[in-house]
């Protein structure tokens, strides 16, 4: 179930709800908005369960669905130099330019671009990059969408899952199913984070 499609059902965005690690949860308050009946409401979606509170609780099966419909962020306008950790320019820029070498390689050590199965990205590293992407519908539809946070953050997670969930062969491994998913997650991330090729 992709965002859009629990926007559509749901009439907006929900909101992903906790770290992902174990449980892929989103919350809506869409029924208290429009004052409609959560439990009906509820019935349309898959995964969802209307709570006391009025609240909407949806659980994805398998997270890695909600890729596919990513937009680039804009361009914050932070320096490139230093090139150091602590300039957030250069993490957000580093992240996208690590997404776009990974396509690169994923081509070059010829791992398949299909099927995709996203169930593959069960990894804690790859569902922490999954939660930052699930905010990103409900962003682009805020008065205030915090970009600047959001950016970092998702450069960070995705750090973290290059280093150590890889998305290409290390060494003499073969390729998997697993990379072509992890490639399919470098992709959304380079269609996100500003770089030369989004700008």
């Amino acid at each position: 179930m992709t965002p859009g499609m629990l926007a559509d059902l749901l009439g907006e965005p929900p909101t992903p709800d906790g770290d992902w690690a174990g449980e892929a949860v989103y919350l809506s308050a869409a029924a208290l908005r429009r004052r409609a009946d959560p439990v009906a409401l509820a019935a349309r979606v898959p995964g969802a369960t209307a709570l006391a509170s009025g609240m909407i609780r949806i659980v994805l099966d398998e997270p890695g669905e909600i890729l596919g419909a990513e937009t680039p962020v804009p361009d914050q306008g932070w320096p490139d130099f230093p090139r150091t950790w602590d300039n957030r320019g250069f993490v957000v820029r580093y992240a996208h330019a690590r997404a776009a070498g990974v396509r690169r390689w994923a081509a070059e050590l010829e791992v398949p671009v299909a099927p995709f199965e996203s169930a593959l990205l069960s990894h804690r590293l790859d569902r922490a990059v999954l939660r930052v992407l699930a905010e990103l519908p409900g962003r682009l539809v805020s008065r205030d969408p915090g970009w600047e946070n959001y950016l970092v953050r998702l450069a960070l997670a995705y750090h973290d899952a290059h280093e150590g969930a890889p998305a290409v062969p290390v060494g003499d491994e073969p390729v998997r199913a697993v990379h072509t998913a992890r490639v399919r997650l470098a992709e959304a991330v380079q269609n996100v984070l500003p770089g030369p090729d989004n700008l």
